[in-house]
C-alpha cells in the first residue's frame, strides 16, 4: 500500500525539495496546490456558487482561488493518486477539516525552521531572467560572471513581502500544524540542517512510522 504523506512548514523551509525526494524514493505522486490548480484550470465548477466557472477564471483575473474550489481540486488529485506526498495544503483550519473528510494521512512531517533563517533563505534568492534558473546569494551562485550580473530578485522575495508571507503562515497555517501534533504519524524535522541531513531524517521517519 503506497503511503499518504503530508509535509508542512513555512515558506523557505524546503518542502518542495524534500517532497520531490519523497515522491521518488517512495514512488508516490507529488501533489501541490499550485500544480493541481494549473492542471485543472478548465475544471467545470459551474455548480458551485462562485464568481467563475473554472479555476482558471480566478487565476487569469489574478484573484485568490476560493477554498471550496481548492478543496475540490485537491480531492480530485488525491483520489487519482495511488499514494502521495501533499505539499502546500492545508493552509488553514477549514482546509484541514476538509482533508480529514477526504482521506486518511499516514505520516505528517513538520519542517521546523526559525524565522531569521527563513528570511535569510527567501530574501537571498535570485533568478536568471533569461533561463528561469534559481540561485542564492549565499548558498548557490553561478560561476559565469555574465549570469551573476543579470540575476534579479523576485518581487515576492523582497524583505517586506517575505515578512508578510511569514506573518500569514504564523496566523493561518502554524495552528494547523499544532493541531496535527496528536496524529500518531506526526514527526517534527529540524529543517535548519543541510538538505541531505534533512532528507536522512525524513526518510527514516517515514520508514519508521509506516
Amino acid at each position: 500500500m503506497a503511503p499518504k504523506i503530508l509535509i508542512m512548514g513555512p515558506p523557505g523551509s524546503g518542502k518542495g525539495t524534500q517532497s520531490s525526494k519523497i515522491a521518488e524514493a517512495f514512488d508516490v505522486e507529488h501533489v501541490t496546490t499550485g500544480d493541481a490548480l494549473r492542471n485543472n484550470k478548465e475544471m467545470d465548477i459551474s455548480d458551485m456558487d462562485v464568481e467563475h466557472d473554472t479555476p482558471g477564471g480566478f487565476m487569469d483575473a489574478g484573484d485568490l482561488v476560493p477554498d471550496e474550489v481548492v478543496n475540490a481540486i485537491v480531492e480530485e488529485a488525491l483520489t487519482a493518486a495511488d499514494g502521495f506526498v501533499l505539499d502546500g495544503y492545508p493552509r488553514n483550519p477549514e482546509q484541514a477539516d476538509r482533508l480529514d473528510e477526504m482521506t486518511d494521512i499516514d505520516v505528517v512531517l513538520a519542517l521546523d525552521v526559525g524565522r531569521e533563517e527563513l528570511v535569510r533563505r527567501l530574501t537571498g534568492r535570485r533568478v536568471d531572467p533569461e533561463t528561469g534558473e534559481n540561485y542564492h546569494v549565499e548558498f548557490d551562485m553561478p560561476d559565469d560572471e555574465a549570469v551573476r550580473e543579470r540575476l534579479v530578485q523576485r518581487e515576492d522575495d523582497s524583505r517586506e513581502s517575505v515578512e508578510n508571507r511569514l506573518d500569514v503562515f504564523e496566523e493561518q497555517t502554524a495552528p494547523v500544524i499544532d493541531s496535527y501534533r496528536d496524529h500518531e504519524g506526526f514527526v517534527e524535522i529540524d529543517g535548519e540542517q543541510a538538505p541531505d541531513e534533512v532528507w536522512t531524517d525524513i526518510d527514516a521517519a517515514i520508514r519508521e512510522t509506516l
